[in-house]
């Protein structure tokens, strides 16, 4: 499984932003998809996820009520809609896979900066 993610940039404080995360290969074999994020100095940590069965999700208390995860199946792509965007936000975002069987996966990153 490969995984591409795109739509970080840089948003002014209350903006919006969407990420997308293209899966590709044996997408089958995923359980679980998530966006993580790291600041600079800190440690990764899960934003949202999604399962690709039921579809149920989980959010970090920061983000709840501002992020949304979402998924198509038919597309094999993963969102994560961003609203009112605050600095504290500003990290890299990665894409994640749990797979059934094996070590997950990540994509390589993308940059999210919300000025202030």
């Amino acid at each position: 499984v490969q995984l591409v993610e795109s739509g970080g940039g840089l948003v002014q404080a209350g903006g919006s932003l969407r990420l997308s995360c293209a899966a590709s290969g044996t997408t089958f074999s995923i359980n679980v998809m998530g966006w993580y994020r790291q600041a600079p100095g800190k440690q990764r940590e899960l934003v949202a996820s999604i399962t690709t069965g039921g579809g149920s999700t989980n959010y970090v208390d920061s983000v709840k009520g501002r992020f949304t995860i979402s998924r198509d199946n038919a597309k094999k792509t993963m969102y994560l809609q961003m609203n009112n965007l605050r600095p504290e936000d500003t990290a890299v975002y990665y894409c994640n896979a749990r797979m059934y069987f094996g070590p997950e996966k990540w994509g390589q990153g993308t940059q999210v900066t919300v000025s202030s």
